[in-house]
């Protein structure tokens, strides 16, 4: 019976979600932006509390690797490594944007709808008009690989001239909405659609049942693109 913790940092959603073979027991998550760093470990106590579970039990911890937040992945990887290195278990990583995916696939099955009719586009949202993103379909099969792009009506014509529709989700999602409606009647938006822990529980398994992990010590977020720090509003430090 596999338990894993698992950490969702990568958005401005900070998730923390206990799942046992696959399915999520516990959950405790917030949208509060900038809040990662003082609540992740407070929900990683809670959920385990609520579950009767205590940390030995775990089977592994699984922390979201990105694309995302470059803060928000920083937290989460080093929190996941503290848990790692304190328990003595092993490390999972689980892409951001498949997980997403996932967590739509689920969503439109559970609406009774056949996810097999969707190709499916994450997108999170990097600033500007840029986007990580990348298409899946419903096996969650990579059909166009992980990009830091900047959206304009062109970026998904291939997709568009196929018979199913492209649905995109996440917090990307809404900025690029007015341009790729207009591009296509195939473009689908449920932006109000975004990451969270129980979105990993199953790919998360998957792995811990194949014994993929990383190493704890030399494992890095998948950061895409290189961090660009802006100029500091608090004072003394401009």
């Amino acid at each position: 019976m596999g338990k894993i913790l698992n950490i969702e940092t990568s958005t401005r959603v900070c998730s923390v979600a206990l799942s046992v073979d696959g399915k999520t027991v516990a959950l405790q998550e917030s949208n509060t932006e900038s809040s990662h760093a003082r609540q992740i470990t407070v929900f990683a106590e809670q959920i385990m509390y609520k579950s009767g579970f205590t940390f030995q039990d775990l089977d592994a911890i699984a922390v979201s690797k990105g694309p995302g937040s470059y803060t928000g992945l920083r937290i989460g990887v080093s929190t996941a490594k503290g848990f790692c290195y304190s328990l003595d278990k092993p490390l999972i990583s689980v892409g951001t944007l498949k997980s997403l995916s996932n967590g739509m696939v689920l969503k439109l099955a559970a609406e009774g709808k056949n996810p097999d009719d969707f190709l499916f586009c994450p997108m999170i949202d990097a600033r500007r008009m840029e986007v990580y993103t990348a298409v899946y379909d419903s096996r969650l099969q990579e059909v166009r690989k992980v990009l830091a792009e900047v959206i304009d009506e062109n970026s998904f014509s291939d997709f568009f001239k196929q018979d199913k529709p492209l649905l995109f989700m996440g917090d990307g999602a809404a900025k690029c909405k007015e341009i790729l409606a207009k591009a296509s009647p195939n473009a689908i938006f449920r932006e109000e659609f975004l990451g969270s822990a129980t979105y990993m529980a199953a790919l998360a398994e998957e792995k811990l049942k194949a014994g993929e992990f990383e190493d704890t010590a030399y494992f890095e977020p998948f950061y895409l693109k290189d961090f660009v720090a802006g100029i500091s509003h608090v004072k003394g430090l401009r």
